[in-house]
């Protein structure tokens, strides 16, 4: 009888699965997927924002089509309309302008969050590996924690009158003239076209001399903020030195009206004192979890005439959370005092130029 000889089949350990990935940022732990899925849905409402925002610039400027388009269609319809109905219809456009210049703010306030998770969150993702650069979450971060317009109400303006406006003017402009001048026939000469332009008690003169000034005006503007491009937003530039508000050094150079239209925007840097018996051990908890410098400094407490550390930190709107969390954690009876800062070159900020 055949004895099969058994093989004894050696027990494998099954593979362990590998721990997934941790975002770790400023001590936040979080796991990759958990993460990615958060600024899917951010991204999405994002998205959502700017597109209802885009609808509402659209709107705007269709009610500005509407109104002229009606106006010109009475006041050519019937010779016996007055001009002034045009110029009534020139006003309401720009009321409708001012109107989507405000708009447009807010639609470049949700396109400019887009525009950073595009650039470097989702870009990033393409080329490994996976690394989004810090300065998009400071900005990013910035901007949900103090959200504010990165365009001016100045450049909103110039932007939409260069783009749809100045077009619509252009055409109240020619049917202003034309209603003047072929109702109810052409006139015989100058004196009597000046004649024709009168409004109530505002002569012919006057109200040429108006109409020239207020598109002189417009063309003015229009060219004085065409160089403002501060801003994400349909012209899709790339994050980082667009969007990069004039340096101190450099805002001295602009003069005129350039000057006084270019918005003034940075990210809100502070200077934080706190007062603590335990500087050591604060200031190594802010070194590893702020990644931040500290300077010791030593005063004396008047009251109770102790001797006690004064540590100084520099740091941006984004970490002032962290800094109160790590100081907590070595000493919850600390003080801590945060200021704003007018600048603050060096040391991971700015970079410190000779002037």
């Amino acid at each position: 009888m055949a004895v099969k000889s058994s093989k004894s089949k050696s027990k494998t350990k099954p593979e362990e699965p590998a721990e997934e990935p941790v975002w770790t940022y400023r001590g936040y732990h979080l796991k990759t997927s958990e993460f990615v899925t958060a600024m899917v849905h951010f991204f999405r409402a994002e998205i959502q924002r700017a597109n209802v925002w885009r609808q509402r610039l659209d709107t705007t400027t269709n009610w500005a089509v509407v109104a002229t388009g009606a106006t010109l269609s009475i006041a050519f319809g019937q010779s016996s309309v007055h001009h002034s109905v045009i110029l009534l219809n020139t006003l309401l456009v720009l009321w409708f302008l001012f109107i989507e210049a405000r708009r447009y703010r807010y639609y470049e306030l949700w396109s400019y969050r887009v525009r950073l998770m595009e650039t470097d969150f989702y870009a990033a993702m393409l080329v490994p590996p996976f690394h989004p650069s810090p300065e998009w979450a400071e900005n990013l971060a910035e901007n949900l924690l103090t959200p504010s317009f990165p365009i001016s109400m100045w450049e909103a303006f110039g932007r939409r009158l260069r783009r749809n406006y100045y077009w619509i003017f252009l055409i109240l402009l020619a049917s202003w003239i034309a209603k003047i001048w072929l109702f109810p026939e052409a006139p015989g000469d100058l004196a009597e076209f000046l004649e024709r332009a009168a409004v109530g008690p505002l002569s012919g003169e006057i109200m040429i001399g108006l109409g020239i000034g207020f598109y002189l005006f417009l063309a003015v503007f229009a060219v004085a903020t065409i160089t403002m491009t501060r801003a994400t937003g349909e012209i899709l530039p790339r994050f980082g030195d667009e969007t990069a508000p004039a340096a101190p050094s450099e805002q001295g150079k602009h003069t005129g009206l350039r000057a006084l239209l270019i918005p003034r925007r940075r990210r809100r840097q502070l200077l934080a004192l706190i007062i603590t018996d335990k500087a050591r051990d604060v200031s190594s908890r802010i070194m590893t979890d702020l990644k931040r410098g500290v300077t010791a400094m030593q005063g004396k407490g008047m009251y109770t005439g102790k001797e006690r550390s004064i540590l100084m930190c520099a740091l941006t709107i984004t970490e002032v959370h962290n800094l109160k969390s790590a100081v907590a954690k070595e000493d919850p009876k600390a003080v801590v005092i945060v200021s704003p800062a007018q600048e603050i070159l060096g040391g991971g900020f700015a970079p410190l130029e000779e002037k």
